[in-house]
């Protein structure tokens, strides 16, 4: 698919690997359209890089719409990358026996399944009024999950469920939108290196720990090797319903 001059919704892109996709999707010729919680961070970035920001929170419907509706001011929306996301980790039950709130489960399935589905209904429906390329195609989307979606590690449950649930519907999502000519594929981060391990030596010291468990690389994951598969998945017409990792060959432990 030709994503030159065409409206790229990016959530979560004011930070991290959702930045890191909407500046290679931008480079690739695309007009980002970052999504995001952080109204100030959001605008610095898209000022910087030349981007076209709206704050919204994934999970509204009323936000969505609006930024569909910016993004299709920018041009013909026909990718989505679904980049936003929390993670808090908690046991179930905690050593003093508290059980786990109800409302920090919901709070992730809320944020990272349900909003990712929000992007995706209201996105692809926009994208089913584009006209076709010759092949059909009306655009591309991509959702993030994680590996704890396979090996949630202790005090992840709500985030691999949440995230779980983003594979699991990866596939029903490509059948119900292939009729539209829009394809749906998901990318599985495994441990990169982002603004969340903080900075200074003992940040480095940890991040290098962590890379340690990878196969090879013995390193963590650099944003923009991440970026360029999402940037694959978009483009490649034959690409649709698939779960793919890109994690240098780690399979997390317990804990």
């Amino acid at each position: 698919m030709n994503i030159d001059s065409v409206a790229a919704i990016v959530t979560g892109g004011a930070s991290g690997l959702g930045l890191a996709v909407a500046r290679t999707l931008g480079a690739a010729g695309a007009r980002p359209v970052i999504i995001d919680m952080n109204a100030d961070l959001g605008e610095a970035v898209a000022e910087e890089n030349g981007f076209t920001f709206v704050a919204a929170d994934v999970s509204s419907e009323s936000d969505v719409a609006a930024a569909v509706a910016a993004a299709q001011q920018v041009g013909p929306l026909r990718v989505i990358v679904n980049a936003a996301g929390i993670s808090r980790s908690a046991r179930t039950v905690s050593r003093d026996l508290t059980p786990l709130s109800l409302a920090e489960f919901e709070a992730h399935v809320r944020v990272n399944l349900t909003g990712t589905f929000n992007v995706c209904r209201l996105g692809a429906a926009a994208m089913g009024a584009l006209d076709a390329t010759e092949d059909g195609s009306r655009g591309a989307i991509v959702n993030f999950a994680s590996i704890a979606a396979f090996e949630g590690q202790v005090g992840q449950v709500s985030y691999a469920a949440s995230k779980g649930g983003v594979v699991g519907m990866t596939l029903p999502l490509a059948r119900d939108l292939s009729v539209l000519g829009v394809r749906v594929n998901a990318v599985v981060p495994g441990l990169f290196d982002t603004p969340i391990y903080g900075t200074g030596p003992e940040a480095e010291e940890f991040k290098a720990k962590l890379g340690r468990d990878a196969l090879f690389p013995k390193r963590l994951g650099r944003p923009e090797e991440l970026a360029s598969v999402v940037r694959e998945l978009i483009v490649n017409d034959y690409m649709n319903g698939e779960v793919v990792r890109v994690d240098g060959g780690v399979r997390l432990p317990w804990k």
